[in-house]
């Protein structure tokens, strides 16, 4: 299924399919491309900002730049 980085809940995975918007290439800077495997780990208590697991590290993004990526969601039992 796919949703929007921003629409994930704590503990879902995924994995990019497309980042779009001007923000593009800041997020490209970052190692939020395409194919890459990406896990929520936290969120703010008010929602923002969100923590994720990318490529090994811990990055915290904004809603509105998380907005911007287009996720595949994994299925938990399908691992």
């Amino acid at each position: 299924m796919q949703k929007k980085l921003n629409q994930f809940e704590v503990g879902e995975t995924g994995h990019i399919i497309h980042v779009e918007g001007k923000i593009r290439r800041r997020l490209f800077d970052m190692g939020v491309t395409p194919g890459a495997k990406v896990t929520l780990r936290k969120k703010a208590p008010l929602g923002d900002p969100l923590e994720i697991t990318i490529r090994g590290y811990e990055l915290t993004l904004r809603k509105s730049e998380a907005m911007y990526v287009t996720m595949e969601t994994i299925q938990e039992d399908a691992q």
